[in-house]
């Protein structure tokens, strides 16, 4: 029992813990003394996040697009961290906002890799020994990009979407082996996520979350903790999260003159 939850996981592993949401992620369950496998494909950044962080930590450094480095990966996990209680599939992102007959088909294939291909993968070598011990948790970051569609998302908010309804699928596949699935869907969130998606173009990106108050971060962690921290038998299926200067759009309507 801990003040925070009910439940406190022995080993977490979190995938691209070396971006904004995955730092925030990692100090949060290593302040709750979780044993951490930190996942980042640059190795210097993977080293300098693993300095940041007091407690039982291993890095791991892969390709989250490269299908055959993500088993060689996994699979050289030490004994000591190979039973993991909460997987976070952090690891994705979005590259462009072009509408969809002027986007890059590479942009578009990148984004498949980061969001699907991996999270995919990551899950199934991870999921067996979770149902083998009887317990685990599957928590997927998604979006609300995932739920409501805009002008450029095409690709990304499909992607999103994937990871929604994978989410979804789990769960149908898993009563009885005590492995809880949670897919978080943050709204907007102040992070190197625009920047990235603009591929460095540091204007665009302020204009995104310029004149407002934007979710940070931090927030997204406490809503991952808190699902990881309740009863083992609570399963938060969905967490939809916007900042309060977000809401809904009305339709577009085409007009005729």
């Amino acid at each position: 029992m801990s003040a925070y939850g009910a439940y406190i996981p022995k080993c977490v592993m979190i995938t691209g813990a070396t971006g904004d949401f995955g730092r925030a992620f990692a100090q949060r369950f290593a302040a709750l003394g979780c044993k951490l496998i930190i996942h980042g494909r640059n190795p210097e950044k993977v080293h300098d996040l693993l300095e940041g962080i007091d407690g039982d930590v291993y890095g791991a450094v892969f390709d989250m697009t490269d299908q055959d480095a993500i088993e060689t990966g996994i699979a050289n996990i030490p004994d000591h961290f190979r039973d993991i209680d909460v997987l976070v599939n952090n690891a994705g992102g979005a590259l462009g906002l072009d509408k969809a007959q002027d986007a890059d088909l590479n942009d578009w294939d990148n984004m498949i890799d980061m969001n699907v291909r991996s999270l995919v993968r990551v899950t199934r070598l991870v999921l067996p020994q979770m149902v083998a011990r009887k317990t685990g948790h599957i928590i997927n970051i998604g979006s609300i990009a995932g739920n409501y569609a805009y002008p450029g998302g095409n690709v990304y908010g499909a992607c999103k979407a994937f990871v929604r309804q994978f989410s979804l699928n789990l769960r149908a596949d898993l009563p009885g082996t005590g492995v809880r699935v949670t897919n978080i869907e943050p709204g907007m969130v102040e992070t190197q996520f625009s920047l990235s998606r603009f591929k460095g173009d540091q204007d665009k990106a302020d204009a995104v979350y310029a004149n407002t108050d934007p979710l940070k971060a931090e927030d997204i962690a406490e809503a991952v903790l808190w699902a990881a921290t309740l009863p083992k038998h609570v399963n938060i299926n969905t967490m939809e999260l916007m900042p309060t200067t977000q809401s809904f759009g009305p339709l577009a309507v085409e007009r005729f003159a």
